[in-house]
């Protein structure tokens, strides 16, 4: 009999603050679902480096409207956890090239790469874009 999945949605406004909030989130959620420390580490870079990029596009896209709304979603499913960004820009995300791993900022795709199975996005027919990546949830 395989574990009941386990999910989570936080509703943010696309402000430098809701990084700190979805990485908090993530955090207790996480722990609550008794995943492993080094899990909850990874999955909190993951989720930091998702939400970052989802604010970053999303103000630079509409800045003149006031905050847009994000949607963090965990999903634990046993031996992987999917977390999902999802924002109201249609921009699918882009991976700088690698020039980007010495500049300031950009490397946020390749952090999230580099600690998932795999990464990817989707366009949901409500609108916008969700930015989602698999982490290993494996005893080490």
């Amino acid at each position: 009999m395989s574990p009941v999945p386990f999910t989570s949605r936080l509703e943010l406004a696309a402000q430098t603050e809701a990084v700190r909030w979805a990485r908090r989130h993530a955090r207790n959620v996480l722990s609550a679902w008794q995943v492993a420390e080094t899990h909850v580490d990874t999955a909190a870079l993951a989720v930091s480096e998702l939400v970052t990029n989802a604010v970053r596009h999303v103000v630079e896209a509409a800045p003149a409207t006031g905050p847009a709304r994000l949607a963090l979603i965990l999903r634990h499913r046993g031996t992987h956890l999917i977390v999902e960004v999802a924002d109201p820009d249609v921009q699918p995300p882009v991976r700088q090239g690698l020039s980007a791993l010495s500049a300031e900022s950009g490397r946020g795709l390749f952090i999230v790469e580099s600690v998932s199975k795999e990464w990817g996005y989707y366009l949901p027919p409500t609108g916008g874009k969700v930015v989602w990546c698999v982490l290993s949830l494996d005893k080490e």
